[in-house]
């Protein structure tokens, strides 16, 4: 009788221990992703505090103020600005000042107004090489919008900040690296607008196979560069 029921026991035991692992080895069916080049705020927070421990240690100090204000997670989950409900929306559905985030309050820290974000400097009406990262690939389009020169970066970004179209669009565009990767990521081709100064370049990822969306900020000034990021 006692060993029926230790029998019993070790083997519910055992079920309920292999049910526990599979649980955790469960990966949600998700992508995941932002621009790096020119690079989000969350993607280049994370390459200015990487260290060589593994650590987030912001030298950049609008970083270092939105680590202070949303801690490290966000940067350690830079390719993570989403929202699951996004289906692609945009004005009405973030609300102004939170489009820096997506409207994902983890994030929020990366809405502060401030003009010391990393910046990427580019040469206007020019031909770029975009880079967004596939930390999880799926089929889906990415839009490119830019502010007005109206825009002050001592402002929360609002929608009436931005042109009201995209100025460059593109759908499924190739992949290169490995997925899940810091080095993968979705390439392509396309002309900058025609700006001079300091900008944001604001993207919108709308995947085709779900509703989830992903928002972006590019801090981005117009000076004749070719890349560089400061």
């Amino acid at each position: 009788m006692k060993s029926g029921r230790k029998s019993a026991l070790f083997g519910g035991a055992a079920v309920l221990s292999a049910l526990f692992m599979l649980l955790l080895n469960v990966t949600p069916a998700v992508a995941h992703g932002a621009m790096m080049k020119p690079g989000s705020r969350t993607y280049l927070c994370y390459i200015d505090g990487h260290s060589s421990t593994g650590q987030i240690i912001p030298q950049n100090p609008a970083c270092g103020a939105a680590v202070s204000q949303g801690g490290t997670n966000p940067l350690y989950n830079w390719f993570s600005v989403l929202r699951s409900d996004g289906a692609g929306r945009t004005v009405g559905f973030i609300p102004d000042g939170q489009l820096c985030s997506g409207g994902n309050s983890t994030f929020s820290a990366y809405n502060l107004a401030r003009n010391d974000w990393p910046v990427t400097h580019l040469t206007a009406g020019s031909n770029f090489n975009w880079w967004y990262s596939n930390w999880a690939a799926h089929p889906g389009t990415f839009r490119m919008y830019v502010t007005k020169d109206s825009w002050s970066p001592t402002r929360a970004l609002a929608w009436s900040d931005l042109e009201s179209s995209p100025f460059l669009s593109v759908t499924n565009p190739p992949q290169s690296g490995s997925v899940g990767s810091e080095s993968g990521h979705y390439y392509w081709s396309g002309n900058l607008p025609s700006k001079s100064g300091r900008h944001i370049i604001y993207s919108v990822w709308a995947r085709s196979d779900s509703q989830e969306t992903f928002y972006g900020c590019s801090d981005v000034v117009f000076d004749g560069g070719n890349g560089q990021v400061s």
